[in-house]
């Protein structure tokens, strides 16, 4: 009798890169991120779609399966793996696409993160404000919970009469919205950040007038009989002490919401919180800032603090930049924040490494700076996101103070994170690793699980992202799209709203626990719009060539000499400028383009400023108007195949509103390739012959020329060609 063979079957998900479609066996090959080659079969029940956004309708595609799978294009399939002694088989099941065609990866469309942004934020406003604003336009905080079900609404047990409100996590959500206002202008995004951050500072701050600091509460408790302000944390890791990263994320909301508003009153805020950093968490005498101290002495080394006497980490010296800091000098440009960017930035490149011990960096520390490698649930492990963060932020700080140790550490840590901490058979990046190896297997055991968090999917895409706009490499811009694939094809919530906490490996959500929760001490909007702010930011002026539009709503003479600093982060200098600005719907000419300032006019009331900034070097500039009966399509630059897809989206875009004429303003059309010519004329008989389009002004003879051949379009010698 013969032994019977080992059999598995499971179903699992696989990402990669089309090698090679075979109509006659229906299978494609698949070469995974680290260059594995697999053979994916196609028979049975097969579904498709291409990822969309929050807010948009499915996007199926199973009839055009087959026709889509041309080489080069980047995949995600889910289906049934059948493994033997010697063999696997694996058939799809569902395929999904974030690309429309090769090379178009639809997050890549400028509209795509700030329709996100605007989805997002309006998930947060429904469950935490069901009864909207009140008569003057405001939203009550009061009604403001921290924890948020998936389905966006309050938890039962957190929607009685005492509550818990966590003063960070409010902070977040405020950063949230303002960010929201940032990039879409929406009026209920800005009043509710704006009454967000009264409410913190009424509530949840305490300012010792002698000190000059502020100290702001763990968070508050509501009841019947009134309020119970909690100083101390009560969270489990940092239980009876102040955590420096709760100080911290105190000023991440009111910081952003300060950058659109100018209010002094933040700016005091935030000054007199960052004298509280340096009067008591700083470590004169070695460096960097402790990460708890005692709330009664506000004491680092007292015995009251256990495993955290006398400890700093990640927190305490990282995250100043990302939470509010790099806004803060946004803001205002103080040489001050830049200082204390650069220690930071020094600190980490000179403390954290930990090469050749292990790839990821030190995230824990003895006063001495000697690691500790024994604290509570993180031992001698490493968190995948912190590793990026630093990639990103050092990248970030480098615009200000260019170090090359600054760029020596951020491209090690991207060349070196792929292998050890993401997941390169289905895409994502993981949460939790060992620091060291195991030497049986060779790998950075997982440690609790294998799933993946939302805001660690953040850290990479951002990380890769800017890397692939400062340096060029391609290397990045692929690591880059492949974490943003995963992102929007997995952690979008397209039936209840916003974005999923954790999904498993494979990607579905992972729905148990406090991880099914949108809104918790860990989760509010915070990461998920800085994704889409920054994403925006990253992919449009340095990888995608496209302008970027930004709202702001300065106070009555809030910001020193009337000017308004609208730079949307920390970019390198010369790469971008500001072309366009708007005051209360009106062209306003008084602004520096490579400084990204506007002067503004003196005004008794808040402005509406809106500006476009753009890459310096663009080579096409397009954008459309409607009139109510004419679409203007106004061009600069180079029309050419690399240029094809903008110029089709803003043409799309144009012709969506059924105009009755189209004018195409291109006499500063530099070049008018073939593969544009015949965008135009495919274009032209879908929109039937009832309308004209119309080259308006001089345009290059030669370009004239070519247009006319075709036939199709019409030409208006009396109207005066425009670019605005």
């Amino acid at each position: 009798m013969t032994t019977p063979q080992t059999r598995r079957t499971y179903s699992d998900s696989i990402a990669g890169y089309v090698t090679a479609y075979e109509p006659g066996h229906d299978r494609f090959g698949l070469r995974t991120s680290d260059g594995r080659e697999f053979t994916i079969h196609l028979n049975g029940l097969l579904g498709s779609e291409i990822v969309r956004n929050l807010g948009d309708e499915p996007r199926d595609t199973g009839d055009a399966t087959r026709d889509m799978l041309a080489e080069g294009r980047y995949v995600f399939v889910y289906g049934l793996f059948y493994q033997w002694d010697g063999g696997e088989r694996i058939e799809a099941r569902q395929i999904v696409f974030p690309e429309t065609s090769r090379g178009s990866y639809v997050f890549e469309d400028p509209a795509w993160w700030v329709q996100q942004a605007g989805e997002i934020a309006d998930f947060y406003l429904r469950g935490h404000f069901p009864q909207g604003p009140g008569p003057d336009g405001r939203y009550d905080w009061r009604d403001f919970r921290t924890k948020l079900t998936l389905g966006g609404t309050h938890l039962p047990d957190f929607a009685g009469d005492d509550v818990r409100q966590e003063t960070d996590t409010i902070s977040r959500m405020v950063y949230g919205l303002a960010t929201a206002f940032l990039l879409t202008g929406e009026e209920r995004f800005l009043a509710a950040a704006e009454s967000g951050t009264e409410y913190l500072r009424e509530h949840m701050q305490v300012a010792d007038d002698e000190e000059g600091v502020v100290y702001w509460y763990h968070g508050v408790d509501i009841g019947e009989n009134g309020q119970r302000k909690v100083f101390a944390s009560e969270f489990g890791d940092d239980f009876d002490a102040v955590p420096m990263y709760e100080q911290i994320y105190a000023l991440a909301g009111p910081t952003q919401t300060y950058r659109i508003t100018g209010d002094p009153r933040i700016l005091s805020d935030i000054d007199r919180t960052v004298e509280l950093f340096q009067r008591h968490f700083r470590d004169e005498v070695r460096g960097g800032f402790f990460s708890h101290l005692d709330p009664i002495t506000m004491d680092p080394r007292a015995d009251s603090l256990g495993r955290n006497r006398s400890r700093k980490n990640w927190n305490s010296v990282g995250d100043h930049a990302p939470a509010y800091l790099i806004n803060a000098y946004l803001a205002t440009g103080r040489e001050d924040f830049a200082d204390l960017l650069e220690e930071t930035a020094d600190t980490i490149v000179a403390r954290f490494p930990d090469e050749p011990n292990s790839p990821f960096v030190q995230e824990r520390f003895h006063e001495d700076w000697s690691p500790d490698r024994t604290w509570g649930w993180q031992q001698d492990r490493a968190v995948v996101g912190h590793n990026l963060k630093i990639a990103w932020n050092l990248t970030r700080i480098r615009a200000l103070r260019d170090k090359p140790e600054y760029a020596a550490l951020a491209e090690r840590i991207a060349e070196i994170m792929p292998a050890v901490g993401s997941d390169q058979q289905r895409g994502g990046w993981y949460d939790v690793v060992e620091r060291v190896a195991d030497p049986d297997t060779g790998l950075h055991h997982l440690v609790w699980h294998d799933r993946k968090a939302w805001w660690q999917q953040e850290q990479a895409i951002l990380a890769y992202l800017i890397l692939a706009g400062v340096t060029g490499d391609p290397e990045h811009r692929r690591l880059a799209r492949e974490a943003a694939a995963f992102h929007n094809a997995f952690f979008l919530d397209y039936d209840d709203g916003g974005v999923y906490f954790n999904v498993l490996a494979n990607g579905i959500p992972y729905l148990v626990g406090t991880e099914r929760l949108k809104g918790s001490h860990s989760m509010a909007g915070y990461h998920s719009l800085e994704l889409c702010y920054l994403a925006a930011t990253y992919t449009g002026l340095l990888v995608g060539s496209a302008p970027l539009t930004l709202h702001f709503r300065p106070q009555p003479g809030a910001f020193p000499d009337h000017v308004l600093r609208v730079a949307p982060d920390l970019l390198p200098y010369g790469t971008v400028q500001l072309s366009r600005v708007w005051i209360d719907d009106e062209r306003h000419e008084d602004f520096d383009a490579k400084q990204l300032t506007v002067r503004l006019p003196v005004s008794s009331r808040p402005l509406r400023v809106r500006v476009e900034i753009e890459p310096v070097d663009m080579r096409l500039r397009v954008s459309s108007d409607f009139d109510g009966r004419t679409a203007h399509i106004h061009c600069e630059g180079v029309i050419d195949r690399e240029e094809l897809d903008k110029f089709r989206r803003c043409l799309t875009e144009a012709l969506s509103v059924e105009p009755r004429r189209v004018e195409f303003h291109l006499c500063q059309v530099t070049e008018l390739a073939r593969p544009a010519i015949n965008e135009l004329l495919f274009q032209r008989t879908k929109i039937g012959l009832d309308v004209d389009f119309v080259i308006v002004g001089c345009t290059l003879p030669e370009v004239t020329r070519a247009l006319l051949a075709t036939d199709a379009f019409l030409i208006d010698e009396d109207s005066r060609c425009s670019t605005d």
